[in-house]
């Protein structure tokens, strides 16, 4: 019997040229060298950038990916290592899927991530059909996470360096898109791995500095971003204490997050004051002591679970939780509702917790990602 063909670095039983993998190019530094080391390796690359949002804002803003200047820097490394690339216009879903939600959700008073849905309902889903509608056999990514193979098929792992790890914003990522996808970032020690690469392949993006912000909302200005898509929406109301005293004015819920604390222009208090709610339909800001922030039961909905079996198939988990980007994983007990709904009991009490943000699960022994939800209010 002939013996099969050895897998190539994709996973593949087939030679790099007759492996076809679209790259998800940002025109970042991350993206780029994906690409070219792809490339390099004799695989048919195809570089694919997405127009997210409106060239004149975007244009004006430094640091932002898929603006006009990261769309022409990716096309640019395209042409210097000699692969085709495609801008797809990806505005209207962009603005519906995850601008909008954004808006809204901060009008509901939560803390959304949209990085988190951008991937879930746009590089993962509409660019990830479209890899397939290009035969490719794969799509990669810039992104800093792993994935292995384990006894069940693929799994996702943490990134090797933890500081650029990138788990919080990927764990939405679906058994299905898990199979199709390819990180081969994941295992570099430090982005110093990356640079170094993007200098030997030539790169016009080597020393391209990372973004910082979420793409469409410049220098941070989360409200003004706001108040373009839903004009009105500052409306004026009143800063309270937990017992209903009004301390001070605000010009508008949009602009406090749930554990803020600078900026509120109520001083002249004994003890610090921090943001502990947010009620919208009363337009009030309420404030409290830091000890009020502090949670350890947290509802979570819309899970994603890629941890093996049902979600629901064990009544407890011993896992790891992660409520913020910023923050490390910290040990929790997961109890199941259904297969998309639980409670998440912090073993340590966390403070500020908001909803809007994510709750991603990690195993405790290895460093698997099991999924993770969303944070809600609670019925």
């Amino acid at each position: 019997m002939p013996l099969e063909a050895p897998l190539n670095s994709l996973g593949f039983a087939k030679s790099p040229a007759d492996t076809r993998v679209v790259v998800a190019m940002s025109g970042g530094v991350d993206s780029s060298v994906v690409a070219a080391m792809l490339a390099e390796q004799g695989y048919d690359v195809v570089g694919v950038t997405l127009q997210l949002y409106d060239h004149g804002a975007a244009l004006a803003k430094k640091g932002a990916c898929c603006a006009g200047r990261d769309i022409h820097d990716a096309r640019r490394v395209a042409e210097e290592m000699g692969f085709p690339h495609y801008v797809l216009d990806y505005e209207n879903t962009f603005r519906e899927a995850v601008m909008d939600e954004f808006a809204d959700s901060y009008l509901g008073g939560a803390t959304p991530v949209p990085c988190i849905r951008c991937n879930e309902r746009v590089k993962f889903k509409d660019l990830l059909q479209t890899a397939k509608d290009l035969d490719a056999d794969c799509m990669a990514t810039g992104h800093y996470i792993q994935r292995k193979m384990g006894a069940a098929g693929a799994e996702l792992h943490s990134a090797a360096d933890a500081a650029k790890d990138q788990s919080y914003f990927l764990f939405s990522t679906t058994q299905d898109q898990l199979d199709y996808l390819r990180f081969p970032l994941g295992h570099h020690k430090s982005k110093d791995e990356t640079r170094a690469l993007a200098a030997r392949y030539g790169l016009s993006v080597a020393d391209k500095p990372d973004s910082q912000d979420i793409c469409f909302v410049p220098n941070g200005d989360y409200a003004a971003v706001i108040e373009k898509l839903r004009p009105g929406a500052a409306a004026p109301g009143d800063i309270v204490d937990i017992n209903g005293t009004i301390l001070g004015a605000h010009n508008g819920v949009i602009h406090y997050t749930v554990g803020q604390r600078r900026g509120l222009g109520i001083g002249g208090l004994a003890d610090p004051l921090y943001v502990v709610r947010l009620d919208v339909d009363k337009k009030q800001v309420i404030v409290g002591p830091k000890d009020m922030l502090a949670t350890r039961r947290v509802p979570i909905r819309e899970i994603n679970w890629i941890g093996g079996g049902r979600l629901t198939d064990i009544a407890e988990r011993q896992i790891a939780v992660r409520v913020r980007s910023t923050r490390p994983p910290t040990d929790a007990i997961l109890r199941p509702i259904s297969d998309t709904q639980a409670e998440v009991e912090l073993l340590v009490a966390e403070q500020g917790v908001s909803p809007g943000q994510a709750c991603v699960f990690y195993d405790t022994e290895t460093t698997r990602i099991l999924g993770g939800g969303w944070i809600w209010r609670g019925a």
